[in-house]
This record gives structure tokens, C-alpha cells and sequence, in this order.
């Protein structure tokens, strides 16, 4: 499965309770493999869909699709701030790539 830390569930549940439109949503992680960068993660709120696995971490719901799942269990998704800026970081143990071209692992 995948593990939400307790500073990336607080700043989920700020984006969550500022958009009326995302109440009742859960949390759709996502990941796309391949690639010269490894792996290109995503998040955003969606409704169940047909297939998803669902499970909770941090006292947030989770959605994912079975090709995801393969590509990213047991990654921890963390928050963290920087000089550079705030950004959602995928800690990936499976991860075949070094992340993005300049070799960060994050989702801004």
C-alpha cells in the first residue's frame, strides 16, 4: 500500500476544505511508468471508478488503479518545504529512475 505522512495529510486536507467542489473526493494517486526520468506521479480528487483499490492512511482516503498499485506500493508520500518552494514528494523504494531531470522525486 501506500503511506501518507501526517504533514502531507494536513496539507491535503487544506487543498480538500478549500474547494467546495472537492468535498465528498477522495485522494486518486497515480503513477506512469517508463521513461528516460522513471516513474511521473500524480494526484489529484476523483470519485470511485470501476477497479480502484481504496484503503486509508493518516485519516485520508485513498484511491488507486491496480497499474498504479504495482508501480508505487510501499512508497510514502511526504510534504515538505524548501527554499525552493512546497511540494508533494513521492519516497519510492521500488523506483527504477532518479526521478525527474533534475533529479528531485517530487510532485509541485
Amino acid at each position: 500500500m501506500i503511506t501518507i505522512t501526517e504533514k502531507a495529510a494536513e496539507q491535503i486536507k487544506v487543498v480538500q476544505s478549500g474547494a467546495a467542489e472537492l468535498e465528498g473526493k477522495l485522494l486518486r494517486v497515480a503513477a506512469i511508468g517508463g521513461g528516460c526520468s522513471g516513474n511521473q506521479y500524480q494526484l489529484g480528487f476523483d470519485d470511485l471508478m470501476n477497479g480502484d483499490m481504496t484503503f486509508e492512511s493518516n485519516g485520508i482516503s485513498i484511491l488507486i488503479d491496480q497499474n498504479s498499485l504495482n508501480l508505487i506500493s510501499g512508497s510514502e508520500i511526504d510534504f515538505v518545504n524548501t527554499p525552493e518552494g512546497s511540494s508533494f514528494v513521492f519516497n519510492n523504494p521500488g523506483a527504477q529512475g532518479g526521478g525527474c531531470g533534475c533529479g528531485k522525486n517530487s510532485c509541485s
